[in-house]
């Protein structure tokens, strides 16, 4: 499902080509673009094009390295999987909300058509020719838009079932990323604690080899008894 998601909302920023850049980033992290140019069957300015227009929208991003023995930069590209469905939510939120407003449009006006061009018009733009299509001179009749109608809400269901889709590989993702985050956080405290320990043991050695432990009695000088004559 993930995948199919991704590879959705790639096509939609860089076309069909980019696709296949899905399945080889998916699950993968830092890869050579000279690798994915070569999977893609396409030269490396045509793959770096690509690959610019996805990172554009966060899609992607990328770390460069230097070629020790070439002396040129490579990049290295990873899929930003929450980036991408959150980008893909904002897409079918924007599509679903263009739809609602298209609908709410049908509903509360009226439209006439003209059944030789297929001209249609709204009542205003109607009354303006006295109800005569400018193109023809056919004139119009009032349009059924009943069929349209159910088709924008079948439309509307379809992507709000899209968009509940995206929404939980959404949260599944951010659960994912803050598992990492407090095993990464404990990983770190046990690191400093142990480092801690560590200090607070050296610094003890330390105080025992340089007798810096607890004070020492002084000790009291032995008077020596004269001997009786």
């Amino acid at each position: 499902m993930q995948i199919n998601l991704l590879k959705k909302i790639v096509e939609h920023t860089a076309g069909i080509p980019a696709v296949k850049i899905v399945d080889l980033l998916h699950e993968k992290k830092d890869v050579n673009e000279f690798l994915i140019a070569k999977k893609l069957k396409l030269t490396i300015n045509q793959t770096r094009n690509l690959l610019y227009r996805l990172s554009h929208m966060g899609i992607i991003s990328s770390i460069r390295k230097k070629d020790k023995r070439k002396g040129w930069y490579i990049y290295f590209w990873t899929l930003n999987v929450l980036k991408s469905l959150e980008v893909l939510q904002e897409l079918i939120s924007g599509e679903i909300n263009t739809l609602k407003t298209e609908l709410a449009r049908k509903q509360s006006m009226r439209f006439y058509k003209c059944k030789i061009c297929g001209r249609e018009v709204t009542e205003e733009a109607a009354l303006l020719t006295d109800f005569t299509c400018s193109e023809c001179g056919e004139v119009y009749s009032l349009a059924d838009n009943s069929p349209l109608i159910a088709e924008i809400n079948k439309n509307i269901a379809k992507l709000e079932k899209d968009l509940a889709s995206v929404r939980a590989e959404v949260g599944e993702e951010e659960s994912k990323i803050g598992e990492k985050l407090q095993r990464h956080l404990k990983k770190a405290l046990k690191e400093k604690l142990r480092d801690k320990k560590l200090k607070r043991n050296a610094a003890k050695r330390l105080k025992k080899k340089l007798n810096l432990g607890k004070p020492q009695k002084a000790k009291k000088a032995k008077t020596s008894k004269k001997k009786k004559l």
